[in-house]
């Protein structure tokens, strides 16, 4: 191997660490909730904001990053993001107050979404011959599925070992290493420069519009679903998004062009993703809390309560997806995908007060892990299919951004849900613990109901067209070579070809630059 392979693979190795540090911090903050929550007094709806701040400047922001990336070089956006993640944590670990943990991990955000934008572009433009880019996403893939394994119990650890400010430090030094080593690997990237444009007023518009309508749900146990507090905001945040829609058919460089929801497949893929997002991080959120305040779990024992389900999707998304997309087609796999998370959730509704981790709680989570290993590679290989070439790049930005948009939502509507109940009953005589649990069984079956609705519309609006098959390079392709790709098709969607054979190499940075044709 040359010295300028070396540089390169050394190079992915960064992008993969930054990649997995902040795909960890999520998983690492959720098993830390309860704990948090006992040191600085958060109620329930309020420690969703812990959740809520982050996920919500994620997605608002990862359009215009992917904008900047394109404008400042994405060299300096991933190095920017990750000095700004890595600051944020500081921030978070000294944090004594919820304000100014609430701030740090919104600024966590800003730096996730910075860092991210740019990643995936980065490595299909670093490799471009095609077993090397196979090889290389493949690696970006395990890692990005890894995390979460990693993540659940390396927070109950650290959080019990060290207390919850340390899931928040240990960024740190992972953050300067990162970005020592990513300033001498990375090749240099000029951008477009200013003159080409962001649309800074449209992503105002999206952020603080969903961070207010977040705000209004969070906010609608405390004065009521029909008080003047929530019909206002609500009108207001609809306001806004409705002015970034407006936004985006007059500016001369949108972040979303409207011409992409054209595609049936594509904007009902998202749509679907957005439930099922919303329902898969309720669960996450929601089943923390209870087996610690109701059960009385340990931070450990809740990390090692999740860890079969990231193991069951690793294994799934990684192993077995592409192949069985092939095979059956994308709606037949999200079909399935949804069917068995669904069977998850209703287990989930019938929590009784005390539960048995074997009998209650492991079945749930094994059939949640094996509905997201399929339906998660499933709706983005089916949302990248209805994407022309020129458009991919806008097409995986859109899907991060509703990613993100769903999970906060989610998150937010059944944890006040979840809470709500649980005041109600506490009013009407019912114990502590009682309350708890017939408060979380509801939000599990709402979150069932959808997932119900994410499958009428997988079977009514998405078509059944097959996911494409790998595709050999000359000489043939070794089969790891050939599942690390079609793994990495159904992750990201299908890497389209060139009239003449080359790599069309689609920046991920929430669709803001136009395709690149680049040479095999």
């Amino acid at each position: 191997m040359s010295e300028t392979d070396r540089m390169r693979w050394a190079a992915l190795y960064v992008l993969c660490a930054g990649t997995l540090m902040i795909v960890l911090d999520g998983s690492i903050v959720t098993v830390a909730l309860p704990t948090i929550a006992s040191a600085l007094h958060f109620s329930q709806t309020g420690l969703s904001w812990l959740v809520n701040a982050y996920m919500i400047a994620f997605g608002g922001l990862l359009l215009l990053s992917g904008r900047f990336g394109d404008l400042i070089g994405r060299k300096r956006m991933f190095l920017t993001g990750v000095t700004t993640f890595t600051a944020a944590s500081l921030l978070c670990g000294l944090s004594g107050s919820q304000e100014l943990l609430i701030t740090g991990r919104f600024l966590q955000g800003v730096g996730g979404a910075m860092a991210s934008a740019v990643t995936l572009g980065m490595i299909v433009t670093m490799f471009t011959e095609h077993r090397e880019q196979a090889k290389a996403i493949g690696v970006f893939s395990f890692v990005a599925a890894a995390g979460g394994s990693i993540g659940v119990i390396a927070g109950g650890v650290l959080t019990q070992a060290a207390g919850w400010n340390s899931i928040f430090y240990i960024n740190v030094p992972i953050g300067i290493a990162i970005v020592a080593l990513a300033a001498r690997l990375f090749q240099p990237h000029r951008g477009l420069g200013s003159s080409a444009g962001a649309d800074l007023l449209g992503a105002f518009l999206v952020t603080s519009g969903l961070m207010l309508l977040v705000y209004t749900i969070n906010k609608a146990e405390e004065h009521g679903w029909g008080s003047a507090h929530t019909l206002g905001f609500g009108t207001v945040s609809i306001a806004l998004l409705a002015g970034f829609v407006l936004r985006q058919t007059k500016a001369s460089s949108p972040l979303l062009p409207l011409r992409l929801f054209r595609s049936r497949q594509l904007w009902g893929a998202n749509v679907v993703q957005i439930l099922f997002v919303a329902a898969l991080f309720g669960f996450q959120f929601l089943l923390a809390l209870y087996l610690q305040s109701v059960n009385g779990y340990s931070a450990v024992e809740t990390g090692l309560a999740y860890l079969p389900g990231p193991i069951v999707i690793a294994v799934i998304s990684l192993g077995l997806s592409a192949r069985i997309m092939t095979r059956f087609g994308g709606r037949t796999v999200l079909l399935a995908g949804l069917v068995s998370t669904v069977a998850a959730l209703l287990l989930l509704a019938r929590l009784p007060l005390h539960a048995t981790y074997a009998v209650d709680v492991l079945p749930a989570v094994v059939l949640l892990g094996v509905g997201a290993g399929l339906a998660l590679p499933a709706v983005i290989g089916l949302a990248m299919s209805g994407a022309t070439p020129s458009d991919s790049g806008l097409a995986s930005g859109l899907l991060n951004t509703t990613q993100q948009i769903g999970g906060a939502l989610g998150v937010a509507a059944l944890a006040t849900l979840a809470s709500s109940h649980a005041q109600s009953l506490l009013s009407d005589g019912e114990s502590a613990t009682a309350a708890s649990t017939y408060g979380y069984r509801l939000a599990f079956g709402v979150a069932a109901g959808l997932l119900i609705a994410a499958f009428l519309l997988t079977a009514t609006v998405l078509s059944a067209s097959k996911a494409l098959p790998p595709q050999p390079s000359e000489g043939g392709t070794p089969s790891d070579v050939t599942d690390a790709l079609a793994s990495a098709r159904s992750s990201v969607g299908e890497i389209p070809q060139g009239p003449d054979g080359g790599t069309i190499a689609r920046a991920d940075n929430g669709g803001a630059g136009q395709a690149r044709l680049e040479r095999s």
